[in-house]
């Protein structure tokens, strides 16, 4: 095509993943590169989510990059978890601080991307109408992305406001109106607590109670600060070889080898400290894999709801009875907001939505809740969604789609079999962790690799068929040991009607991980095919 616009390597997204990308590709391996972002800035999942009391769950201080020390050095923090528009502001910096925005090309979705076998180059299309090609296509299109609005009779009958929380708009003020929210996951309980405090009445639509423990949200004062950075060698190193990443060292314990009052006593403990991650791997070593070990955490939480909650019903519609093995939630008083007299819950698994109406929701109990604005807190098609609407089509002219008809699979979490020189960033069956640590590990490893081809002038590399097959049962393997997979839940795809129920994460942490793609790389990129020139 006489239009095209070549380049070494195109980044699609530019959150976390797509940013450092870009980085390496440009800045550290000196390839001619640009950037995609289908929004109006940087940031991807933090330019998005904009809803109130939208935050990160992870503790600011291991919240960020760490390739370069003295970006760690530069940049505080006042509070313990940082807020979206600190993450988005966060995140500008290191796009201006690397001189990067000259070559990421915004409000541009990819709406195409066909590998050329007889030139071995991505065709590129985009939704400006312009055409790329590359010989390095790397996906950064984020882990929760594609929204996941549900099929309820009547949507479109609404007269109010309608929105999902990932596409919050900018003039809505939801102050002294009657809004109602449905979800109760992560969105949803940071959504809850925040518009409770502006809402003149809100009303929670709850599909499933959420076993949910404290953050320990709030002030850090200078001195903290200066004393973390002096110790960020030290708490990086623990962070990169750790299983979860969240800066804090994993339990060794096994929950039922210590008595109940001591149970007790370190389960409190961690419920005043804060952190989900913290609660559920941080206490004990098993409580993700044994199930008394499991019942007692989730026994523990359920007895401070019954004691935070003053109305008995609501305590009762707010208390989970099966297994804590969703990914672990943590806030600023979800509970507790229930004791306010503006909020109200009705739980759907028993009271159904009928339908939408002109005027709000009504329930299977004949009860028309009236409302200003309705909020879907709904999560999202998580993982793969983004890559399945997208005309993406490897060896052949195969859709992803087709290579996914079982659900999604990779090597490493990084590539799939039949995309040549295609990388997935956060890519199916990647990592279970804090997430930029993670996103580092492998920015870093698709940088050798690239510089691995390059250097030896092969063609492409590409993950065998048996690799990825490997892959996939490693990481089925690894989830079926644990509890995860008993609950339906987002990361094994079990929130979209159809969706078949897969793994989708490597649950055996950060550290092993990390070893795993050194042991490749090591090993002259073991599971790849190496075409030659």
């Amino acid at each position: 095509m006489d239009n095209e616009q070549n380049f070494d390597a195109i980044v699609i997204g530019s959150g976390f993943g797509g940013i450092y990308m870009l980085h390496k590709l440009r800045n550290e391996l000196g390839l001619k590169t640009r950037a995609f972002e289908k929004g109006g800035g940087v940031g991807g999942t933090w330019y998005f989510n904009r809803y109130p009391g939208a935050k990160s769950d992870t503790e600011g201080f291991v919240y960020r990059y760490s390739f370069d020390k003295d970006l760690l050095q530069e940049w505080d923090w006042n509070t313990r978890y940082l807020e979206q528009a600190d993450i988005e502001t966060y995140l500008n910096h290191v796009v201006d601080r690397y001189d990067l925005r000259r070559d990421i090309q915004i409000n541009t979705e990819v709406t195409s991307a066909v590998f050329d076998e007889q030139r071995k180059r991505w065709q590129i299309r985009t939704s400006t109408g312009e055409a790329f090609t590359c010989r390095y296509l790397v996906t950064a299109l984020g882990l929760l992305a594609k929204s996941n609005i549900p099929d309820i009779p009547g949507r479109d009958s609404f007269a109010g406001r309608m929105v999902h929380t990932n596409a919050w708009p900018e003039d809505l003020d939801i102050t002294g109106k009657r809004v109602g929210v449905i979800g109760t996951g992560s969105t949803g309980t940071q959504f809850i607590i925040a518009a409770a405090n502006m809402a003149g009445h809100l009303t929670v639509f709850q599909r499933s109670p959420q076993y949910c423990v404290p953050s320990g949200n709030g002030p850090v004062d200078a001195a903290e600060v200066a004393e973390t950075k002096r110790n960020f060698d030290a708490i990086w190193d623990q962070v990169r070889n750790s299983v979860v990443a969240f800066g804090f060292q994993e339990s060794g314990i096994e929950a039922m080898k210590v008595s109940e009052a001591e149970r007790d006593r370190i389960f409190q403990e961690n419920w005043d400290k804060g952190n989900g991650f913290r609660f559920m791997f941080g206490t004990f070593c098993d409580i993700a894999t044994n199930p008394h070990a499991n019942e007692a955490a989730a026994a523990f939480i359920r007895s401070k709801i019954k004691e935070i909650v003053k109305d008995p019903e609501t305590a009762r519609k707010l208390t989970p009875s099966g297994l804590y093995a969703k990914r672990p939630l943590c806030n600023e008083g979800y509970y507790e907001t229930f004791n306010r007299d503006n909020v109200s819950l009705v739980s759907i698994k028993e009271n159904p939505i009928e339908r939408i109406t002109s005027n709000g929701v009504l329930t299977a109990d004949g009860v028309e809740h009236k409302l200003d604005v309705l909020v879907f807190a709904t999560g999202f098609d998580a993982v793969d969604g983004n890559y399945r609407s997208m005309n993406l089509r490897g060896r052949g002219g195969r859709h992803i789609n087709d290579h996914w008809a079982e659900g999604p699979t990779s090597y490493l979490g990084l590539s799939t079999h039949g995309f040549p020189n295609m990388f997935m960033i956060l890519g199916p069956n990647g990592p279970f962790t804090n997430l930029p640590p993670s996103i580092e590990a492998q920015v870093q490893w698709i940088g050798d690799a690239i510089r691995h081809v390059e250097h030896s002038k092969l063609a492409t590399l590409e993950p065998t068929r048996q690799a990825e097959e490997s892959w996939t049962k490693t990481c089925l393997d690894i989830a079926n040991m644990t509890l995860f997979p008993k609950v339906e839940s987002w990361i094994f795809g079990a929130n979209i009607p159809g969706k078949k129920s897969t793994v989708m994460f490597y649950m055996a942490g950060l550290g092993a991980y990390r070893q795993q793609l050194e042991a490749v790389r090591s090993a002259g990129y073991e599971g790849f095919a190496l075409d030659q020139r």
